[in-house]
């Protein structure tokens, strides 16, 4: 997009506050930021985690959140899924590490992974595997996951926004 996208405005606040929100509502044992040090949710009193492989994507930041994480499994939000709710993840939390699937193709960014993922993730980003389907797949393999396919009403949640044109077509900010 050419900036950081968690300081995109959704109806009046900028996504990153969105999602630490929606995060919080889910009353996590454990509230942790995968980003840079400086970025704008610094301060928030939240511990910012910096990932152990730079530049390898949301790989890289899940690989070092499952790393040092105390809790046995991890829910993932990412920055740019601004209709996601509180309430969707904790039914998601209900049922335990689960990859969302959609028009059959996968989630990723919005999962509960478990904690024993952590050495896949690492061997995938040691042989410069980044991708997140990829590492989805292969915990669906191992039985450390499985696929949760979305009703219509719950892959509404999912939208995504990764281009200018995501934003202007399904912004609430205009």
């Amino acid at each position: 997009m050419g900036f950081d996208k968690a300081t995109l405005m959704i109806d009046g606040k900028p996504l990153w506050q969105r999602q630490l929100a929606t995060l919080r509502a889910t009353q996590p044992g454990e509230l942790l930021i995968s980003g840079r040090p400086d970025g704008p949710y610094s301060g928030e009193g939240v511990p910012i985690i910096v990932d152990d492989v730079p530049d390898a994507g949301p790989l890289g930041g899940l690989a070092t959140l499952l790393h040092i994480a105390k809790h046995p499994l991890v829910l993932v939000l990412a920055i740019d899924l601004p209709d996601m709710t509180a309430e969707w993840l904790a039914r998601l939390v209900q049922i335990g590490s689960a990859i969302p699937v959609r028009d059959r193709q996968l989630e990723p960014l919005a999962a509960f992974y478990p904690k024993a993922a952590a050495p896949i993730a690492e061997r995938l980003l040691a042989k410069g595997q980044r991708s997140m389907r990829n590492f989805a797949h292969e915990l669906f393999y191992r039985g450390l996951a499985k696929p949760l396919t979305l009703s219509g009403a719950d892959s509404a949640l999912f939208r995504n926004l990764n281009t200018p044109e995501d934003v202007t077509n399904g912004s609430r900010d205009e």
